[in-house]
């Protein structure tokens, strides 16, 4: 657990630095989904610590939470920027960026899952389910880079959108696992 949450704190850390020079509103949910996941590795610590089921479903139950306000926190930036346009830039460190979040969450997905797996934990298995499709998502801002310079800056929100949507559909997968309280692959 504490690797997962140093790989997606650094992550995260290095997107903020990124977003703040590109402006991007892709980055910027995938940023704030990626902080939110790197603080869901400490519920989940604590509930392991107690050996609670209990604390355990609690933790999942905060995961899933802070999975639903990340989106509607993107989905909100990414609104406001279609109603405000404004072109990201800094496209190759956005380009990166993207990938240091595919990195970092796929990394955390690896560590996690199998850990899940190792301790028959649903709450740390849908965390590490989450994180692989996290990695998927840092992809689309790769791909917001890509359409930006081609000439379409409009496509950065839209994609922030796109993740939003994304975003939702893991907390409905990460809900369904905790209230079934069954490991699922």
């Amino acid at each position: 657990m504490l690797i997962s949450l140093a790989v997606l704190a650094v992550a995260a850390v290095a997107q903020t630095v990124i977003y703040l020079a590109s402006g991007s509103v892709a980055l910027l949910a995938d940023l704030i989904h990626n902080f939110g996941d790197a603080l869901t590795a400490i519920p989940l610590m604590i509930a392991f610590l107690m050996r609670s089921e209990r604390a355990e479903r609690a933790a999942g139950l905060f995961v899933v939470a802070t999975i639903f306000i990340s989106a509607c926190v993107a989905g909100y930036e990414a609104i406001v920027r279609l109603i405000h346009p404004s072109s990201p830039s800094h496209l190759w460190a956005l380009a990166a960026a993207g990938a240091i979040g595919y990195l970092g969450n796929y990394g955390a997905a690896r560590v996690r899952t199998r850990a899940g797996h190792h301790l028959n934990s649903p709450a740390l298995i849908a965390d590490g389910n989450h994180a692989r499709a996290d990695a998927y998502v840092s992809l689309a801002v790769v791909a917001s880079a890509l359409v930006v310079a081609a000439g379409l800056p409009i496509a950065d929100p839209l994609i922030g959108l796109g993740i939003t949507v994304v975003i939702l559909r893991i907390t409905w997968q990460s809900w369904r696992t905790i209230r079934a309280g069954v490991p699922h692959s």
